[in-house]
């Protein structure tokens, strides 16, 4: 895939030696897959007055004060392996029911710009380059896309496909680490949104904390987890005993397609059952099986099957069915993940931020395990980056 190194026009640009702290860049791994584009399409959007920020947490009031970069400050970028351009790829989430009929087509000057900032990520099939060449190349690309935009800061933020866990003693780091570290190299603040690797080795953690960059992840909570977080409490609160919990989730599209591979497949898991696990003060049995329709697309379809005994033992059942497009449930997180990381740094906090729980299946130590907890945390956090500024 060829790429120019052209920088793309902006509204605001400035000269590199003159960076603004009121520009923020997303750096986009996976840049051209379902999530990415559909984040970038509906930033500018809303920006545009075109459609309201529904399922954006930091466009409501508690957050007015926060000092987070405004959406119209966003200028995005990324890695991807893939090809298809951003508005290539608008228009079959549109033919597909995910974005609104007409709006890859009134949003193409904002999806041809991302796309231009897209580089070739890695490794490829062939590629010969060692951990350390790959992790300076990703960083020179990002450390360029910066200084071109004269940003202030730029947030690098995993949405590829889930990896499957590294097998011990692999002496690789697997790709979502490799962005990870080049993320650091680059001086940039850190976002896993998905099961995969990533920060999460103590010689990346320790980097990045060393450099004063904040971190987040990992595995957005979108669907059926959400309401697991929500559910599970009820539970406990109410002294009722969860004998099993099991679930099944259809989908199609690139997530389906990775989500095939057994590996992958139990790396995505492992977070949908710490957070029953975290709750309830044991993992009930029953398991959640995943199963790739190509035919659905984006959309998912997620049962649970929940056993409990009430009084006297008395033995009842709750079903729940989460019908809903993952591509739309999850972009909205990833802009408020972004511009909330992205004033972290700002504010000058460092390390994992645990007060992102809300948005994640498997957060960073020290969280709360329930979304009402999660959220009164997260609120908390909007209070300290407004009091910081």
């Amino acid at each position: 895939m060829e790429q120019g190194e052209a920088a793309v026009t902006h509204p605001h640009a400035q000269e590199p030696d003159r960076p603004s702290p009121d520009r923020t860049g997303v750096w986009l791994i996976g840049a051209r897959g379902s999530v990415a584009t559909t984040a970038v399409a509906g930033c500018a959007a809303v920006t545009a007055g075109l459609r309201p920020a529904t399922g954006m947490v930091t466009e409501t009031p508690p957050f007015a004060e926060a000092g987070l970069p405004a959406l119209s400050s966003l200028v995005f970028g990324g890695h991807d392996t893939a090809a298809c351009p951003l508005g290539k790829r608008a228009e079959l989430l549109a033919e597909g029911g995910v974005l609104p009929h007409g709006l890859p087509s009134a949003l193409h000057t904002e999806l041809a710009a991302a796309d231009q900032e897209i580089r070739t990520g890695g490794p490829l099939p062939g590629d010969t380059r060692g951990d350390e060449e790959l992790i300076a190349a990703f960083a020179a690309d990002i450390t360029s896309f910066t200084r071109r935009h004269a940003l202030g800061r730029t947030v690098v933020v995993n949405v590829a496909s889930t990896e499957p866990v590294p097998e011990p003693g692999s002496t690789r780091l697997p790709a979502s680490s490799l962005y990870a570290a080049a993320a650091v190299e680059a001086g940039c603040s850190y976002v896993n949104f998905t099961p995969s690797t990533g920060i999460r080795t103590a010689a990346l953690a320790d980097a990045a904390t060393a450099r004063g960059l904040p971190y987040a992840g990992r595995d957005g909570k979108t669907g059926q987890t959400l309401l697991r977080s929500v559910l599970a409490p009820m539970f406990v609160q109410r002294a009722l005993a969860v004998r099993a919990w099991s679930g099944s989730n259809l989908l199609g599209g690139g997530d389906g397609a990775a989500l095939a591979d057994p590996a992958a497949a139990a790396a995505k898991n492992a977070g949908k059952e710490r957070v029953l696990a975290d709750i309830l003060g044991g993992a009930p049995e029953g398991e959640v099986h995943i199963d790739d329709v190509p035919a659905l697309g984006d959309w998912k379809t997620a049962w649970d099957h929940i056993a409990f005994d009430g009084f006297l033992g008395t033995r009842m059942v709750l079903q729940t069915t989460w019908q809903g497009c993952d591509s739309a449930l999850a972009a909205p997180l990833v802009l408020d993940l972004a511009r909330l990381v992205a004033r972290a740094h700002e504010a000058g906090l460092t390390g994992p931020l645990p007060e992102l729980a809300f948005y994640f299946k498997d957060p960073d130590p020290g969280a709360p395990a329930s979304l009402a907890d999660q959220y009164a945390a997260l609120l908390t956090l909007a209070a300290r980056l407004g009091e910081s500024r």
